[in-house]
């Protein structure tokens, strides 16, 4: 699994590094980022959380 955050949406209000931050966290403009290039299996889940809780909708799976 992949994961993006649209720069453009994101609003950097926490929820998901707060969520999963293995992998996302923040860049130095204080919007979410993706830090890994593909999202451990035993962590999907919990990604798949925070595209569901992010407010903006910003992080999407990608293929």
């Amino acid at each position: 699994m992949k994961v993006k955050v649209n720069q453009d949406k994101c609003i950097g209000c926490g929820t998901c590094p707060s969520l999963v931050p293995e992998v996302f966290d923040f860049n130095d403009e204080g919007l979410a980022h993706v830090i890994v290039d593909e999202v451990q299996e035993n962590l999907e889940e919990e990604v798949k959380d925070a595209i569901e809780s992010c407010p903006v909708g910003a992080i999407s799976e990608i293929e």
